[in-house]
């Protein structure tokens, strides 16, 4: 029996109810894997009159959603009898109830086996703050519902991949003066293994190729220019190469991106965020994907936020989240014929 991907809601006021409509409409287009939301039908169905979208929708579960998938979008009703009452472009602590349970709702229905992975519209954390949200973000948020009863969560990854280039940032959400007292080279060793074992399990790469870019201006410059490339970041590539982890550097940040070097490698790991996500919304910012590794389930979701600015309008584009789509389909595959 062929499975659907879990979709979540995502705020109901940002732009995730209109791309999730405009991403079943492109399906056949862009060849997508059966999905369905789990969310309000009602709201999902004002939405698409507002916007003048014809997309028939259909209550669904997880076992029927991809017979349902050709012909109507799949809905699964939120738990608990919950709805949606947003307004497109206002964002509303009122709808953070729903938000959550979409999340813990596909997070229950992947660790049970009854969809093969869990893809996210994008969420507001400072709404879900004033509803007495306590997670840093959406991820950490992820992995605290992964963790079994007792366990300390498991460590989450950011990996921003297109067809371009893949990037992981070792340091994530912070401000750029706290970068050097958190960048550790465990940090590095720990982002480094999670990396490399997941690129192995879920994307199929026998022996996947690492590269981390320097912290300072051209990689510290034999400490010239800052000691941390030379005095924690070398280290931790030494350990790692002695563990079997195929992995250089510390390179130069500024000459890691362009087409020549990133031919010579599969996935670049920065120590700043900003160095990480610059180079890959440059190069495919419509088309980049957001995936969560670490994680004892499959996460993809598009690389942008809510975009109160332009719910409602009929503006978003869908692109990225089709290209979310995309991946959690091929990474389902690739894992499905590996076990086979």
């Amino acid at each position: 029996m062929t499975t659907a991907l879990a979709l979540t809601q995502g705020d109901p006021a940002g732009i995730g109810p209109e791309i999730t409509l405009r991403a079943w409409l492109a399906r056949e287009e862009h060849g997508l894997a059966p999905f369905f939301v789990i969310g309000d039908p009602d709201f999902l169905k004002n939405i698409a009159a507002r916007l003048g979208l014809a997309v028939p929708l259909a209550d669904a579960t997880p076992e029927n959603a991809a017979d349902a998938f050709a012909h109507a979008l799949p809905v699964m009703r939120l738990p608990d009898g919950l709805t949606v009452a947003a307004e497109p472009g206002r964002p509303d602590p009122a709808s953070a109830a729903g938000t959550l349970a979409s999340i813990e709702e596909a997070v229950r229905l992947v660790q049970a086996g009854r969809a093969p992975a869990l893809v996210t519209n994008p969420i507001a954390k400072h709404v879900l703050y004033e509803a007495g949200f306590r997670h840093p973000g959406h991820t950490e948020y992820l992995a605290a519902l992964a963790a079994e009863p007792g366990e300390a969560p498991p460590t989450p990854v950011m990996l921003l991949w297109s067809a371009e280039l893949a990037v992981v940032p070792v340091t994530i959400h912070v401000a750029l003066r706290r970068v050097p007292d958190l960048l550790t080279a465990d940090l590095v060793v720990e982002t480094a293994r999670i990396v490399d074992r997941d690129m192995r399990a879920r994307f199929g790469l026998r022996a996947p190729r690492l590269v981390l870019a320097g912290l300072n201006p051209h990689a510290g410059e034999a400490g010239t220019m800052g000691t941390e490339d030379r005095d924690v970041l070398a280290p931790a590539i030494e350990a790692l190469r002695a563990e079997g982890i195929a992995i250089t550097g510390p390179h130069p940040a500024d000459t890691l991106f362009h087409a020549r070097a990133r031919a010579t490698y599969d996935v670049a790991l920065a120590p700043t965020h900003d160095q990480a996500l610059i180079p890959i919304k440059t190069i495919a910012f419509d088309e980049g994907v957001n995936v969560t590794l670490g994680l004892p389930f499959l996460r993809t979701s598009p690389d942008h936020g809510t975009a109160f600015d332009i719910a409602g309008k009929g503006l978003a584009k869908p692109d990225s989240l089709i290209a979310a789509l995309k991946l959690a389909g091929r990474l389902t595959r690739t894992q499905e014929g590996a076990s086979a």
